[in-house]
């Protein structure tokens, strides 16, 4: 036994969940990107702070899921 407590088809539905949630993040931050550049360009620069916390939550999120996901095949191969 490789020590894994996953087997490998367990194992690739948890990337391809992981996966799935990074997408989804990331296309989050470009739809916020796109509002929070219309509502600036139309006058209102209250929204572009909360905006850039938002994304920087949801950038660090992506990045430690990513970082599991790569420590993670590290251990397993």
């Amino acid at each position: 036994m490789n020590g894994s407590p996953f087997t490998r088809g367990q194992r690739t539905i948890i990337v391809y969940g992981i996966m799935s949630v990074v997408i989804v993040m990331v296309i989050a931050q470009l739809w916020l990107l796109t509002a929070t550049m219309n509502a600036f360009l139309g006058g209102d620069v209250a929204v572009v702070l909360p905006a850039a916390l938002a994304s920087l939550v949801c950038l660090l999120l992506n990045l430690g899921l990513l970082r599991y996901l790569h420590g993670n095949s590290r251990t397993s191969t």
